[in-house]
């Protein structure tokens, strides 16, 4: 088995709020890394915490009239607690007010002092509080708006000690091009490539307008500076090894995985190596950067009431099936939707009616026809064939997990499961009993208990209560041993008996959290003002608009509004499109005409009928009018 260890992260929560569910989100992903690292024997260490520093803290604790260090326990504990109830099988919980992390930031300043990549100067920039971060007047929005939150910047004109980012450039260029997969997804790789080749200014790492962090090593004789918020931050992920300190855990370093929301990318992907490479320490093998969470298809905020509380959700629906739901709607680095309707969905679906009921019509075969015994000696005999599909599909997953595409390690999981409940509708058990075919029969049952075990011990790291009560009733426990015993070496189960039991995934017919009425959402929305939500260039050019021809087009049954169309939008077969035009366009007015295409947007369902993007539209008081070009276009020109 693997000796190697595995260091996995998730970022430091920034005690300015509570958790919400892109907190739940990186924190379960990493969980599941962790999980599996452990059960594939690897020595692991699973990192999580909060951020506990810096003039935001300090602001917000004070306009609650609260001490600062009062507020951020406060804050924390929070934190650490929903992360308990979630079982999450953290090696440590870090805090930036641990007395060793100020020593191993300290620690890490003088170091970076003596190796000559910290000098002192003046700074004068546009700083954003809410961001951390000073911002050089060519990036701000309108002159003096910050980039990143579009919050307003002010001028702050200090002392400040520099690092030297901008002698990294060059290493950095490297690092992101003889390390394919640092980065990922590969499209933020990209993107912080361009930023990287756009040139890099040296970075103020401290700061005297505030107190609230790690003051300068006392050999600075320099008391008004404190570390900058992100030097300080980002030590987290070696300090906790000990760094500075008593450093014994520092063998598990480099991560194998720093889990990050795409927000932090910059600091993680530039910053954070630099910083490493100063030290002398080596550079992680992954920075895995998600997108964020809407609900409903709509952005989440405080002011609308449509936050997703990740607590409620699983007391809900159960934290196991939310776990799943997380980790499978969504291809890792995109941004995903919470729906209710999508979540009951999922539990219902390939829970319920893919495991679930794979397990129960075990139990009632091997009950009906053999007193509940299940052998599995004979399956390589009379399903070799079947057998060999379902290894095919497991040995496709341990990449794919770390590569972080997990929603791609479910998807090819559950072929297994397709194997087994095709194998059972084919050869018909309940007629080859009848035909004398006990054997055939048995392996059959046998071959059904060897699927079912393979994708729960598969499937432990993401579900793992639901996954070891499926192993009891397949009588083996799952740990490294059976790992090795029925994964690797393929290895047949031991006889035993089944018995009845209660379905795993009971069946939800509704939503079972009140949602928001649309009324009150309306009435919510009138009182937001009329301002426009700015965004970067990097945001706009996520959307991917293509040039398509409509080659087909239908009425929808029982819709007033809806057309089905066929878009050619130069792909290998035409997009199918459900667009609500009908009020303004026929049949004949549609076919064959330009149009343009959301060609990037997560496949929808209307009225039953798969859509696969979005016609561009224009509407006011005259009706509606599509977007079209002024002169034909190629199939598949993009848009920009």
């Amino acid at each position: 088995m693997s000796c190697h260890k595995s260091y996995i992260t998730t970022p430091i929560y920034y005690v300015n709020d509570v958790a919400h569910i892109g907190h739940a989100y990186t924190t379960i992903i990493a969980d599941t890394l962790a999980r599996y690292a452990r059960l594939i024997n690897q020595d692991t260490f699973f990192l999580t915490g909060t951020d506990e520093h810096g003039q935001k803290i300090e602001e917000a604790a004070k306009n609650r009239g609260k001490a600062t260090q009062e507020y951020a326990d406060e804050i924390s504990a929070k934190f650490k607690n929903l992360w308990d109830e979630f079982d999450i099988s953290y090696d440590k919980f870090i805090r930036t007010t641990d007395k060793e992390h100020k020593i191993g930031v300290q620690k890490a300043f003088s170091v970076m002092y003596q190796n000559g990549d910290i000098y002192k100067d003046k700074y004068k920039g546009h700083y954003c509080i809410s961001c951390e971060a000073f911002f050089p007047e060519t990036q701000l929005v309108d002159g003096e708006f910050c980039p990143d939150c579009g919050k307003l910047t002010s001028i702050v004109e200090e002392e400040s000690y520099f690092f030297r980012l901008s002698k990294y450039q060059d290493k950095l260029l490297e690092w992101y091009r003889d390390n394919p997969q640092c980065i990922l997804p590969k499209s933020k790789r990209n993107e912080v490539i361009r930023f990287v080749e756009g040139g890099l200014n040296d970075l103020s790492i401290t700061r005297t307008s505030f107190d609230w962090g790690v003051k300068l090593p006392k050999e600075f004789n320099d008391p008004k500076h404190v570390i900058y918020v992100w030097l300080d931050a980002l030590m987290n992920y070696v300090t906790a090894l000990g760094y500075g300190t008593d450093e014994a855990n520092m063998e598990f370093w480099p991560a194998r995985v720093h889990l990050i929301g795409k927000d932090i990318l910059r600091f993680h992907a530039v910053y954070w190596p630099s910083f490493l490479m100063s030290l002398g320490l080596p550079l992680p093998k992954h920075i895995g950067a998600h997108g964020w969470w809407t609900r409903n298809g709509e952005k989440m905020s405080k002011s609308k009431g449509n936050v997703v509380n990740p607590k409620e959700v699983a007391d809900a629906y159960g934290l196991e099936n939310f776990r799943y739901f997380m980790l499978r709607e969504v291809p890792f680095g995109g941004d995903g939707d919470f729906s209710q309707r999508a979540l009951i969905d999922r539990i219902n679906s390939d829970l319920g009616n893919d495991l679930g009921n794979l397990l129960n019509r075990l139990i009632g075969m091997s009950g009906k026809y053999f007193d509940g015994l299940v052998e599995s000696n004979l399956v390589k005999e009379f399903y070799r064939k079947e057998l060999d599909e379902v290894n095919s599909s497991i040995s496709k997953l341990e990449p794919l997990l770390f590569e972080l595409q997990l929603h791609k390690y479910l998807e090819e999981l559950w072929r297994p499961l397709t194997i087994a409940n095709r194998a059972i509708d084919k050869y018909q058990p309940w007629s080859m009993i009848k035909e004398g075919k006990r054997d055939e029969t048995m392996a059959l049952n046998g071959l059904i208990a060897t699927i079912l075990a393979k994708v729960s011990i598969m499937l432990h790291a993401v579900m793992p209560k639901s996954t070891n009560i499926i192993a009891n009733a397949l009588g083996f426990e799952i740990n490294p041993k059976s790992f090795n015993h029925i994964i690797r070496e393929d290895k047949i189960l031991a006889p035993f008996k089944t018995k009845k039991r209660e379905p795993l995934f009971p069946r939800i017919e509704k939503e079972l959290l009140e949602e928001k009425k649309p009324q009150e959402e309306k009435k919510e929305i009138k009182k937001e003002p009329k301002t426009l939500t700015l965004i970067g260039i990097d945001k706009f050019f996520e959307t991917s608009l293509k040039i398509g021809t409509v080659v087909e087009a239908k009425e929808v049954k029982k819709s007033k509004k809806l057309l089905l169309l066929q878009v050619d939008i130069g792909e290998d077969r035409p997009r199918q499109i459900v667009a609500g035009i009908k009020e303004w366009y026929s049949v004949d007015d549609i076919l064959n005409k330009q149009v343009c295409v959301v060609a990037n947007l997560k496949p929808a369902k209307l009225m039953g009928l798969k859509s696969e993007g979005m016609l561009l539209a224009a509407k006011d008081s005259s009706g509606l009018s599509l977007i079209i070009p002024e002169k034909p276009k190629v199939n598949g020109t993009p848009i920009s």
